[in-house]
């Protein structure tokens, strides 16, 4: 058992992706290939193999007086192994009518995919191949299961996919196509055209990298340049004082985010410099207009203005702030978005907000950019999408393609009420994205990352680990559900060997 664990088998242009978790069970006489091929296509904890289950129960793995009870234990631990959403090979010669039916069963009860190899070796083949065992099957028993085989027809019974036994990488679920039961996986939908360009943007939100404090500066400079020459259009920041429990402990260092810009804006030239989002209850709104302002004049007109209306009360309380209730925050959020512009135009307008009043937006000098874009955090349906259909230059999303789907159907019927276009509310998208060149590697990135405590499915599923041709199938379907840019945060961002295949990802969806 000393194979390192893996995601998937080696990637090749003739791969088929299977979404996980999910049971696939092979199917076909003894020496048809079936063990061969689970040991090529899955890691050896996610195969249960009746002959070596045998070996468990009985003498040996082809104890035939141990079959009964290795059938049981297959069909056991399939059960455990479903009800923890675990992907499961079963290495049987699934021929039994029965058992299939309840491994199909199983899956359901659980909500996983069902996958169906069938081996349609020969019987000759299989007889070659047996005759050179150290332990062969008795020739008839291999003549009838041949014949078994051959008849089968498994049209009427409700696997997801049956296929013949190619090689395939199995996938996260954000990262799989979706598998309907009446049709096949296609192979090639990477070499179809890019429906759209795709900009990318960079989400650093944890600095906890190797070395001690003074390394972050060095490590922050080199990542934001490998970022500018691997083609992304953008770098963001979060705007928090901690950092938040969803990445880490309340020690882990924590960068002020437009100290930050300010630093990188100094090392890039071409990147534009973004907080995703600013808390608008941080700062007052005059003091963010002027903050944001002169990002913009030193990175030579670069600057993004995220917004939002601030999640964190603890946070808030630890720096001495209050946390208003949501609706006066979403308040103060109306506010910036009408008053910011003010500050950053010709004149000095006064102000008269729901939550603040400024006698004289001014402040010198002006952004270099004749507006500033405003890209509103946040996917509220009743607010947030209102206010960035009405007030904002775009929105950023999160969550699955069915999710951004919805929110992008009710931000067009914002902008309908508000009389504008679509098209003036740019779509953005966040998610945290593992990024490999094939699954080799990928394999080894997730083992090297995943803590010890956790699976290596498990962590891969939680930061969207996948290849770049699984990464190029999900952001298409985000391209054609109306998103223009994709802000992806690195989990090895650190490391220099991550911008790789980011690059290789960004290329396929430049114009």
């Amino acid at each position: 058992m000393g194979t390192p664990p893996q995601t998937g088998s080696p990637a090749g242009p003739q791969t088929r992706p299977l979404p996980t978790p999910c049971v696939i069970v092979l199917i076909g006489p003894p020496a048809s290939g079936k063990s061969t091929w689970a040991g090529e296509n899955a890691r050896p904890d996610q195969v249960l193999s009746s002959d070596d289950l045998r070996g468990v129960v009985g003498e040996h793995p082809l104890d035939l007086a141990a079959t009964d009870d290795a059938f049981e234990l297959v069909d056991r631990m399939l059960e455990m192994r479903c009800a923890r959403k675990l992907t499961t090979v079963v290495d049987t010669t699934g021929l039994d009518a029965g058992r299939r039916a309840k491994a199909i069963e199983v899956a359901r009860t659980n909500g996983l995919n069902t996958v169906a190899v069938r081996f349609t070796t020969t019987a000759a083949e299989c007889k070659r191949r047996n005759r050179e065992r150290t332990h062969p099957v008795p020739v008839k028993v291999i003549d009838a299961m041949a014949k078994t085989a051959k008849a089968l027809d498994l049209s009427d019974e409700d696997w997801d996919l049956v296929m013949e036994p190619t090689p395939v990488r199995l996938v996260t679920p954000k990262l799989a196509p979706v598998v309907d039961h009446d049709l096949a996986l296609e192979e090639g939908a990477a070499a179809s055209p890019v429906p759209a360009p795709l900009r990318f943007g960079l989400h650093l939100s944890s600095f906890d990298w190797p070395g001690d404090a003074a390394a972050i500066g060095p490590t922050l400079t080199r990542i934001a340049r490998d970022a500018e020459a691997a083609g992304f259009d953008s770098l963001w920041v979060m705007d928090h004082m901690i950092q938040i429990p969803q990445l880490g402990s309340a020690w882990d260092p924590m960068l002020e985010s437009y100290s930050t810009l300010s630093f990188l804006a100094g090392a890039t030239e071409r990147l534009r410099l973004g907080v995703l989002v600013s808390a608008v209850t941080f700062r007052t709104i005059g003091h963010l207009a002027k903050t944001i302002a002169t990002l913009d004049v030193l990175s030579g007109g670069r600057a993004i203005a995220g917004l939002g209306a601030a999640n964190s009360e603890h946070e808030h309380h630890a720096y001495g702030q209050p946390f208003p209730p949501a609706v006066s925050r979403l308040a103060v959020l109306e506010d910036a978005l009408r008053a910011l512009p003010l500050f950053w135009g010709p004149g000095a307008p006064s102000f008269e907000g729901r939550t603040i009043s400024i006698p004289e937006a001014v402040g010198y000098p002006r952004p270099i950019q004749d507006r500033i874009p405003m890209i509103v955090g946040g996917s509220g349906e009743q607010v947030t999408l209102r206010l960035a259909a009405e007030l904002a230059d775009g929105c950023n999303l999160f969550g699955d393609i069915t999710t951004v789907r919805r929110k992008v159907e009710v931000l067009h019927r914002h902008c309908a009420d508000v009389g504008r276009h679509p098209s003036d509310v740019e779509i953005t998208h966040l998610s945290t994205s593992l990024v490999a060149g094939d699954s080799a590697e990928l394999n080894r990135r997730v083992e090297s990352l995943r803590p010890s405590r956790q699976g290596p499915d498990r962590y891969a599923a939680s930061v969207n680990a996948g290849t770049v041709d699984d990464h190029d199938a999900r952001l298409r379907q985000l391209v054609d559900a109306g998103v223009g840019t994709v802000m992806v945060s690195v989990p090895d961002v650190f490391e220099p060997a991550a911008m790789e295949p980011m690059a290789e990802l960004i290329a396929r969806f430049s114009p």
